[in-house]
C-alpha cells in the first residue's frame, strides 16, 4: 500500500472549488451502519451521513479492536468501517473489505485521486483527511516568558523547566503516553526521528540498539515534566488538559487542534497555536508520522448494502461538509481551505515527516511496543531490558503469523 506523501501536501495546499448541497441529495432506504473513531472529524462526517436517513454510527476510539471481528462476521456487523495507514492492515490480511473501484466508477465524481488508496491496483479505501501529531503550544504562556516555540525535544525540555519555574499551569507537557498503542505511537514517533530503523531483512526487530535506547531517554525525560498519570493519558485526555488550563505544551494529533477553539468547552480558546512536530534530534526531520484517515466497505454484505453505504459516504465527505467544519481536520476533499489549526500538520508535511510504515510486521511491532515501553517508564525495568522484551514478543507473533 502507498501512503499518502507528496501528493497529499499538494491537495492540502490547493484549494479546489466544489458545488456543495445543504442536505443528503438521495433518501436512503437501506438501513447502513459504521464503526470509527469518535474525534471530531469523525463526528462530522457521520452527522452528515445521517442525514441520508436509516444511518447509525458507533463512535468509539477502541475500534481497532473491534472492527476486525466485527467485519470477519457473516454479514458483517457493519456495512462501513472508518480506517487509517495501519489499522486497515488487518482488515486487509483478513480480506473482510470489498474493493471499491466499481462504486468509484457511480458515485465518486467528487473525489481526488489523492483520496483513492489503492492496494495492488484496487482502491480499498477513501481518504478523508491527513492527519499527524504536532505541536500545539499556549502563545500567551511562551510569549510572557519569552519562549520560543520550541523545534526540537531539547527546545521543548529547555522550555518546559523555565515553565515549570514560572509556575503557570500544572504541568508543562502532556502527551499521548497511555498504556498500549498511545505510548506505542510515541516511541515509534521518537525513534524514527531519530533515525532509527524498526527492521532489518524486512521483518527482523531492530529496536535494541543506541537508538532505542535514546528514544526511550527522551521518553522519560519529557515524563518529568508532565502529570504523573501520564500512562493513562490518551488523546481525550490531553485535549482536556489543554482546555482546562492544566498544560503547555503537547505533541497532539491534528484532529484535536478544532477542539481548542470550542467555547462550549474549552478555557483556551484563541490561545493554543500550532507548529511542526518537534525534531527528535536538533536540524532533523519532525519527530511524527503523517497518516490518512478514511472509509473502507465491508466484503461480507449485499451488492445493494454496499451500494446504499458507499453513497450515504460520499454524502458524508462532500464539499458541504467540509465548509461547514474547516477547521476540525485537514481535509483532503475538494472545498477545503487550510486555516491556522492546520499550521502544525502542513509544517510537519513540508518538514519530511515520513508516512507511517504501515504493514503486518509494523502492527506487531507496535503492539509489543505498546505492552512493554511502560516498563521502562516507570522504572521497572532497564531500557535494554524493556527493548529485549520488546523484541522476543514480537519474535513470538511474528512466527504465530507467519512472517518468519
Amino acid at each position: 500500500m502507498k501512503p499518502l506523501a507528496k501528493a497529499v501536501l499538494a491537495a492540502v495546499l490547493l484549494f479546489v472549488p466544489s458545488a456543495a448541497s445543504s442536505a443528503c441529495e438521495f433518501d436512503n432506504e437501506v438501513p447502513v451502519k459504521s464503526i470509527s473513531a469518535g474525534f471530531e472529524a469523525w463526528k462530522a462526517v457521520t452527522a452528515a451521513m445521517a442525514e441520508c436517513g436509516n444511518f447509525e454510527a458507533e463512535l468509539d476510539q477502541e475500534f481497532r479492536k473491534k472492527q476486525p471481528a466485527a467485519f470477519a462476521a457473516t454479514p458483517s456487523l457493519y456495512q462501513i468501517g472508518g480506517v487509517a495507514n495501519s489499522t486497515i492492515v488487518p482488515l486487509l490480511n483478513e480480506g473482510t473489505i470489498r474493493p471499491l473501484d466499481d462504486l468509484v466508477a457511480k458515485y465518486g465524481q467528487n473525489l481526488t485521486s489523492n483520496q483513492l488508496i489503492k492496494v495492488d491496483g484496487q482502491v480499498m479505501s477513501i481518504a478523508m483527511m491527513v492527519n499527524a501529531q504536532h505541536l500545539m503550544y499556549r502563545k500567551d504562556i511562551l510569549d510572557d516568558l519569552g519562549i520560543a516555540p520550541p523545534k526540537s525535544y531539547d527546545e521543548m525540555l529547555a522550555a518546559a523547566e523555565k515553565i515549570k519555574q514560572a509556575g503557570v499551569v500544572d504541568y508543562p507537557i502532556g502527551a499521548t503516553m497511555k498504556t498500549g498503542w498511545n505510548v506505542g505511537m510515541e516511541f515509534v514517533n521518537m525513534f524514527l526521528g531519530m533515525g532509527g530503523e524498526f527492521f532489518t531483512d524486512g521483518v527482523q526487530p531492530n529496536v535494541n540498539n543506541e537508538t532505542g535506547i535514546k528514544a526511550l531517554n527522551m521518553m522519560k525525560a519529557l515524563t518529568e515534566y508532565m502529570d504523573p498519570e501520564f500512562l493513562v493519558s490518551d488523546s481525550t485526555y490531553v485535549q482536556q488538559q489543554f482546555q482546562q488550563n492544566k498544560i503547555a505544551m503537547a505533541n497532539l494529533w491534528a484532529s484535536r487542534a478544532g477542539a481548542m477553539d470550542d467555547e462550549a468547552e474549552s478555557q483556551v480558546v484563541g490561545k493554543i497555536e500550532m507548529a511542526a512536530a518537534p525534531a527528535a534530534v536538533p536540524g532533523g526531520k519532525p519527530a511524527t508520522t503523517i497518516w490518512w484517515d478514511g472509509i473502507v466497505i465491508a466484503k461480507n454484505i449485499s451488492d445493494e448494502e454496499a451500494d446504499a453505504a458507499f453513497r450515504v459516504a460520499m454524502e458524508g465527505l462532500d464539499s458541504d461538509m467540509v465548509q461547514a467544519n474547516s477547521d476540525i481536520a485537514v481535509w483532503l476533499i475538494k472545498g477545503y481551505q487550510p486555516g491556522r489549526l492546520a499550521v502544525g500538520a502542513i509544517e510537519s508535511l513540508q518538514g519530511g515527516a515520513p508516512s507511517f510504515p504501515a504493514s503486518t510486521a509494523m502492527g506487531l511491532m507496535h503492539t509489543a511496543l505498546g505492552n512493554n515501553v511502560a516498563d521502562f517508564l516507570t522504572g521497572a525495568k532497564t531500557a535494554e531490558q524493556a527493548l529485549a522484551d520488546v523484541e522476543a514478543e514480537y519474535t513470538t507473533s511474528a512466527k504465530e503469523t507467519g512472517l518468519f
